[in-house]
């Protein structure tokens, strides 16, 4: 087991999911298979050239992927206060959730692109650079993270 898994009775057992990084240029992606998959990893990310096309690829992600929950993330700033773009994220998920007949949630995304620039910087993976082309899928990856440990360990149990 690793710090990802989850006990095999729970319900995201082997469910497999995607996260999205929610940018009005790019949206990142990433995937995970709980107690299949080491860890969420990058998968790409959208161009956000428009609604029809958004859709049209998150659904073939969808359906190349097997997925059974999708993941979004919502920023806020660090003192948990919205921003334009946190309202901008909601009309985005409200959006694929009326595209969309499997489970959603959204995920605080604070500081995940924070987190993704840091895990490039000292990744060989990525050269030890910020990779303007990966940055989204990976901040999608640490969104994902994020909800497996918020998942794991549930507020209020």
């Amino acid at each position: 087991m690793n710090e990802f898994s989850l006990p095999s009775d729970h319900p995201l057992n082997l469910k497999n999911i995607l996260a999205m990084d929610f940018g009005e240029k790019f949206i990142g992606v990433a995937t995970y298979c709980v107690n299949r998959d080491p860890y969420p990893t990058p998968y790409g990310r959208i161009q956000n050239i428009g609604p029809d096309a958004v859709i049209k690829e998150l659904k073939r992600i969808v359906d190349d992927e097997f997925i059974e929950l999708i993941v979004i993330g919502l920023p806020h700033l660090t003192d948990g206060k919205k921003t334009s773009t946190t309202q901008k994220a909601q009309n985005f998920i409200d959006f694929i959730k009326d595209h969309f007949t499997l489970p959603i949630e959204a995920q605080d995304e604070t500081l995940s692109t924070f987190e993704a620039e840091s895990r490039m910087k000292s990744s060989p993976r990525y050269n030890f650079k910020v990779d303007l082309k990966q940055i989204d899928a990976v901040a999608a990856s640490v969104i994902l993270e994020d909800f497996i440990r918020r998942t794991k360990h549930p507020i209020g149990l």
